[in-house]
């Protein structure tokens, strides 16, 4: 097993969009699995090379610019969806992490901690390609950017990010996966303040109580529990152009079912990639509002959305592509409700595409378009634009003086 995940961190670096779930005892197996995702993942973002005019609005926002270097700040400008006001650290000077290692408790100028726990707002960048193994953890505090692109950056093997009671972040071009549990004890939230935080769940990134959060190009897979979880309170939140694969439980929205204080949640789901390897959640849904648009499902083992405590979800633009087994072509799956409670649940499809079987159950107020007045913080793409407008998600590569593929 050991030496299984020793030859995987060697591939890391070549194929970072790849994780696997489990080791594989051949080792030529390895090998050959991951030259096959660099084939596959290398077309695919062929297709997202010339992003610009593919509809995509946000990556037609700034990744047509070759000197995006120069004017990183501009992704601050180009959110869409619940969560198109946060400004990240846009209003704050840039911070350059030169060091890999991690302190919970004194972290060291220069690495990731001692940047995302500054009172002041920052555009946080890193200096060259770097592993960052987490002993606690990142509590990240609010008007803070943290922007992955220049450098190939990987937060793995450790606990990941959280988001607590903050507001005005943006997570953009990271690389996050096999997160675990972190242990209980203190770890630092402010240059002045430390806070005892008991045992961690294990997600790759928790926004809990947070409002105006984005999260753009990251590439996420292989966590201990979810994803991404969007839980107590949180709300202005959008989730977009990320690359999950080899995951089981992959975003949760709504902390639980007694917990009606979700109600005031709000979250855009867009540009997405939902790849091999994954279960279901995409998302799984409690109480609030949830946009989920013009996103590329090519795999699921159970079902593609699900949720429970009546949310309203509005599938809008999205492909699906159905498993071979007959037993999970549904893309819907209502959880804890008799057929009499989820019928009234106002779930709508418009405009989706579904393929090789797959069909969505549609709820509640039906065809009412009023009752979807929400979405039109932003307006879906036709479907068949799918492929393009998500061929370049995840953390995406990008160099000084070219445009980012």
């Amino acid at each position: 097993m050991a030496f299984a995940m020793s030859l995987m961190l060697q591939f890391l670096f070549l194929a970072p969009a790849l994780i696997y779930s489990s080791p594989v005892e051949d080792p030529e197996s390895v090998v050959q699995q991951v030259q096959k995702s660099i084939i596959e993942n290398e077309q695919r973002r062929k297709l997202g090379y010339y992003s610009c005019g593919t509809s995509n609005p946000i990556d037609d926002c700034w990744r047509c610019d070759p000197n995006w270097e120069m004017n990183r700040k501009r992704l601050a400008e180009c959110a869409i969806g619940f969560g198109r006001k946060a400004i990240g650290g846009k209003d704050g000077k840039f911070y350059m992490v030169i060091d890999s290692s991690d302190d919970p408790v004194n972290p060291k100028p220069g690495t990731l901690r001692h940047g995302v726990i500054q009172q002041e707002p920052l555009w946080i960048i890193f200096e060259h390609d770097m592993v960052i193994n987490l002993k606690m953890d990142l509590l990240v505090n609010s008007y803070k950017t943290i922007d992955g692109r220049g450098a190939n950056v990987h937060i793995a093997e450790g606990p990941c990010i959280r988001v607590q009671q903050k507001s005005n972040i943006i997570i953009h071009g990271i690389h996050i996966h096999h997160c675990v549990r972190g242990g209980s004890g203190y770890v630092s939230d402010s240059p002045n303040h430390r806070v005892m935080k008991t045992r961690s769940d294990g997600d790759g990134i928790t926004i809990f109580g947070s409002t105006h959060v984005w999260v753009d190009h990251c590439s996420l897979s292989n966590c201990f529990d979810g994803l991404i979880d969007v839980v107590h309170g949180s709300t202005a939140i959008t989730i977009s152009n990320n690359y999950m694969t080899h995951h089981n439980k992959v975003m949760l929205l709504g902390h639980s079912d007694s917990y009606d204080e979700d109600k005031i949640m709000q979250v855009t789901i867009a540009f997405n990639h939902f790849g091999e390897g994954l279960g279901g959640r995409m998302p799984r849904c409690r109480f609030g509002y949830f946009h989920v648009v013009n996103n590329d499902y090519t795999h699921w083992q159970q079902y593609a959305i699900g949720g429970s405590s009546s949310p309203t979800i509005f599938s809008q633009g999205n492909r699906f592509l159905a498993p071979e087994d007959d037993d999970h072509k549904e893309i819907t799956k209502h959880f804890d409700s008799s057929d009499g409670e989820w019928k009234n649940w106002n779930w709508r499809s418009e405009g989706d595409l579904m393929l090789n079987g797959a069909f969505f159950t549609s709820s509640g107020a039906g065809a009412s378009s009023s009752t979807y007045a929400k979405a039109s913080s932003m307006a879906a793409r036709p479907p068949m634009l799918v492929a393009s407008m998500t061929a370049g998600a995840g953390a995406l590569r990008c160099k000084k003086g070219y445009h980012c593929y």
